[in-house]
């Protein structure tokens, strides 16, 4: 497809330019910025992200994310767009900006788009990992990469009954009872794909893919999900809170480290590079998800 170049005209010069728009994927272990989103007086990847950028291209360049993560989430498959009247081809994207990157935040490719393309609102998929340990103690060398739910010697989740209350989830639903109050969402109905949760020793990793998601809202189900799993409340109870839209009924916020952004999906004629997961937890978990690129 021939890619559409807007034509934007610079009147304090008297002169017109051609902006390039630029798709971009990314990886970022969250666990030391505060969220995504800039603000002041804070470390967060979208500062880093565009100074570094800036320091690239030689002027300020905004960015325009397809999710916006919280504290502490990781990515795999973030997704931004930018416009630019820098003409470099997309390898020189990719390795010029991560030269000015600190080593938690890397640009995995960058492709040329029209300016029809929107990282956020054309998105029609996303898809987050949780990542859960569940082991008798800590683990320092997975610390703020995975969540926990540390459990005696013997003891597992019942996954079977997380399964069970997790299914109640998919289709079109008001996920009020899984919303944060600060969102600013306009409307809470969205559509889950699909919930799977899979059971390796002292790990369980689950998969969310939905039309989009609130804010807390991954983190909300997890709460729910694992109190299921420990027993606590009977595999009916998620339907209930669902049901009921109440957000005090749920289970508590659970923590961020174990969330990561994995893919985000866009119609065509986009084709976008998938995200790679195979240096991840998530390496061979998820057969049919992004993983070795696939």
């Amino acid at each position: 497809m021939r890619r559409k170049r807007p034509f934007r005209r610079i009147l304090f010069l008297g002169i017109a330019t051609f902006m390039n728009r630029i798709a971009i994927g990314l990886h970022y272990d969250g666990s030391a910025f505060s969220g995504w989103q800039s603000q002041p007086h804070r470390n967060t990847v979208q500062d880093h992200l565009e100074d570094a950028i800036e320091r690239f291209a030689g002027t300020r360049l905004l960015t325009t994310v397809a999710g916006r993560t919280d504290t502490g989430v990781h990515a795999l498959g973030q997704v931004i767009h930018l416009d630019t009247e820098l003409d470099r081809d997309k390898f020189s994207w990719v390795r010029g900006v991560n030269a000015f990157l600190p080593p938690s935040i890397a640009l995995q490719w960058a492709e040329p788009v029209d300016d029809g393309f929107h990282a956020r609102f054309l998105a029609y998929e996303r898809m987050y990992y949780y990542a859960l340990y569940t082991g008798p103690h800590r683990v320092p060398m997975i610390h703020s990469r995975a969540g926990y739910q540390m459990l005696p010697p013997g003891q597992r989740l019942d996954v079977d009954a997380m399964r069970a209350a997790a299914a109640c989830l998919l289709g079109e639903h008001d996920f009020s009872a899984f919303r944060a109050a600060e969102c600013q969402a306009k409307s809470p109905v969205k559509t889950m794909y699909d919930v799977t949760i899979r059971d390796d020793g002292n790990w369980v990793f689950l998969r969310f893919r939905a039309s989009a998601f609130l804010h807390h809202m991954v983190r909300n189900l997890m709460g729910c999900l694992v109190a299921v799993g420990r027993g606590r409340y009977p595999a009916e109870w998620m339907a209930e809170v669902l049901a009921g839209r109440n957000r005090q009924k749920a289970a508590p916020t659970f923590m961020p480290d174990g969330l990561y952004l994995v893919d985000v999906k866009y119609p065509e004629p986009y084709q976008l590079p998938t995200a790679d997961a195979s240096a991840s937890f998530f390496h061979g978990v998820f057969a049919d998800g992004p993983d070795n690129g696939a």
